[in-house]
């Protein structure tokens, strides 16, 4: 006989979920264990596992989930009626936004998806694409000119500007998440003479000189 799911099963899945999403991120996901998760939830073991199979159906869920997110932001913004431009801007705003809020989310999605076992790996693949081709389609309206070979490079080095600053942006240092974003939008539509990339003034305990050096022990 099936066990009865319980009226808070989802909200005590979503917080299973949100810590798994912490500790792989922490620990990365061979390093952590169900035994710690389970500590960190407040739960044995055995009632971990009435919400999830094992580690890899955590993986997956954490992965999928989101990108469905991803994914309802590519829509939201597809429904606002803006022009091409404007249209990628917004996105590239969205989503680096979503990057700060689901932090961990996006660290595993980045660094843990490739322990996924293939059936598994090909479902969050097809959603990772369907995330790409909806930025590469903008980047094929903004340059018509573009091969379909030279598309996906492009769109990819877009997602390799947006997807890596974890590993060294500071939210408490001198550039906020939102200034950027901006310096993202404008250097990839615009390069590094954009006239639109903002003006971040020195912290008053900066020299011109030490403004820019190179990230120490991966922090900038």
């Amino acid at each position: 006989m099936a066990r009865t799911k319980s009226p808070n099963f989802e909200v005590q899945r979503s917080t299973i979920l949100e810590n798994a999403a912490q500790l792989f991120a922490q620990k990365s996901f061979p390093s952590a264990s169900i035994a710690q998760l389970a500590e960190l939830c407040g739960m044995s073991k055995p009632l971990l596992y009435h919400y999830y199979r094992d580690k890899l159906h955590l993986l997956f869920d954490i992965a999928d989930t989101y990108l469905d997110r991803l994914v309802a932001i590519e829509d939201e913004v597809a429904g606002q009626g803006l022009d091409t431009e404007a249209h990628l801007t917004e996105l590239i705003v969205r989503f680096m936004e979503e990057y700060a809020t689901s932090r961990h989310y996006h660290i595993v999605l980045v660094q843990d998806v490739k322990f996924l076992e293939d059936e598994a790996y090909r479902k969050v693949a097809e959603k990772q694409r369907q995330v790409v081709d909806g930025f590469a389609r903008l980047i094929a309206s903004l340059r018509p000119e573009l091969t379909a070979v030279q598309i996906k490079p492009v769109a990819m080095t877009l997602f390799g500007m947006m997807n890596w600053t974890f590993t060294w942006f500071r939210a408490d240092g001198p550039i906020d998440r939102a200034a950027m974003a901006e310096i993202v939008s404008q250097m990839f539509l615009h390069g590094v003479y954009s006239p639109g990339l903002p003006h971040i003034p020195p912290r008053q305990e900066e020299t011109p000189h030490e403004q820019v050096h190179l990230p120490e022990n991966g922090a900038a």
